[in-house]
C-alpha cells in the first residue's frame, strides 16, 4: 500500500496541497497563542531538525556545491523560508483563514510578471489578460467584495502583509532556476537551516517586544504538524510528484490548496464563506485558465 501510494502523482499532491491548507488553518487558529515570526523559526527549525538526519549523507557530498553558490543560497533562503512565512503568518492575524487561501491562487500569475521581469519571458496576450482577471480576482477578494472600499484603498493590512508574502514567494519560485544543482533534498535542508538562522534577530526583536509563547499541549502540537508535515512531508510528495509527471502538471495541484483549505476554515474556525469569495475565487480561477492555455513566447 505504501508503494503504490508513492507511485500514485495525484494521491500524493492531493495529500501535500491539504497539508498545506492545513498549515494556513492552523496558523489562523493559533494567532495570539504563538507571535508570527516565533512560529514561523520554529515551524522550519523543526523541519530541518526532522529532516536533517535523512539529508546528512547527500548533503554532506553536495556541500561544497551548495557553498559555491552561496549568494544565490541567501537569496532563496531569505525569500522562500525566512520572509514569505514570516510575512504570511503577520498576515493571518489580522485577516481571515480564507482570505489568504483564495489570495494564494494568484501565486502562479505572480510568478509571470517576475518571470517577465527578471528574465524577459515574454507572456503571450492571453497571458497578461490572465494575469490582469487574476490580479481583479485578488482586488475583489481583498476589497471584500466593495468597490467602494477599493476607492477608498481600505484594505485590511493584513491581506496587504498577505499579498507582499506571495509577491516575494513569487520571486523565489522563478529564482529556483539558479539554484545549485543538487538534489532537491540537499538544496531543501540547506535552505531550510538558512533560513531558520535568518529569523533568529527577528525572533529576538519580537520577544524584546513583549511577545510570548502561550505554551499548551495544543500549542505544541499544532508547531509540530507544521514542522513535519507542510514543512518536510508535503515537500518531498510534491517534489515526488513532479518527477512522476512533470512540473507544470503538478504546479497545477496548488489550486487543490484554496478547495481544502475554505472546508477546513469553515469545519474548524466557523468562518463565513461570502460571494464576494466565490467571486474572487471564480475570477483567478479564469485567469489561471487563461494564462495556462499557451506557452510564453521565448524572451
Amino acid at each position: 500500500m505504501i508503494r503504490a501510494f508513492w507511485n500514485s502523482a495525484w494521491a500524493l499532491l492531493i495529500a501535500g496541497n491539504l497539508f498545506w491548507a492545513g498549515n494556513i488553518v492552523l496558523a489562523r487558529g493559533m494567532a495570539g497563542q504563538v507571535p508570527p515570526i516565533a512560529l514561523a523559526y520554529l515551524r522550519w527549525t523543526g523541519a530541518f531538525l526532522v529532516a536533517f538526519g535523512f539529508a546528512w549523507p547527500g548533503l554532506k557530498r553536495d556541500f561544497p556545491i551548495i557553498l559555491r553558490h552561496w549568494k544565490i543560497m541567501l537569496a532563496l533562503s531569505a525569500t522562500g523560508i525566512a520572509s514569505y512565512n514570516s510575512m504570511s503568518y503577520i498576515g493571518v492575524r489580522s485577516t481571515t483563514a480564507l482570505n489568504v487561501l483564495l489570495m494564494q491562487s494568484a501565486t502562479p500569475l505572480i510568478i509571470v510578471v517576475w518571470a517577465y521581469l527578471l528574465f524577459r519571458e515574454k507572456p503571450s496576450i492571453r497571458q497578461a489578460l490572465g494575469v490582469l482577471l487574476s490580479l481583479a480576482g485578488v482586488a475583489t477578494i481583498s476589497g471584500r467584495g466593495s468597490l467602494a472600499v477599493l476607492a477608498r484603498f481600505q484594505m485590511n493590512r493584513g491581506d496587504l502583509w498577505v499579498l507582499a508574502a506571495l509577491a516575494i514567494y513569487a520571486f523565489y519560485c522563478v529564482m529556483l532556476r539558479k539554484r545549485p544543482k543538487v538534489p532537491q533534498l540537499s538544496f531543501l535542508v540547506a535552505a531550510m537551516g538558512i533560513g531558520s538562522m535568518m529569523m533568529l534577530p527577528f525572533v529576538a526583536a519580537e520577544y524584546a517586544s513583549g511577545a510570548r509563547i502561550h505554551h499548551s499541549t495544543a500549542t505544541w502540537l499544532g508547531v509540530a504538524y507544521m514542522a513535519v508535515l507542510p514543512s518536510f512531508v508535503a515537500y518531498l510528495f510534491f517534489n515526488r510528484g513532479v518527477e512522476l509527471i512533470g512540473a507544470g502538471l503538478a504546479g497545477q495541484s496548488m489550486h487543490l490548496m484554496p478547495l481544502f483549505g475554505s472546508i477546513l476554515a469553515v469545519m474548524f474556525l466557523h468562518e463565513q464563506f461570502h460571494l464576494y469569495h466565490a467571486a474572487g475565487f471564480a475570477t483567478i480561477a479564469a485567469g489561471i485558465v487563461l494564462a495556462s492555455s499557451t506557452k510564453a513566447a521565448p524572451g
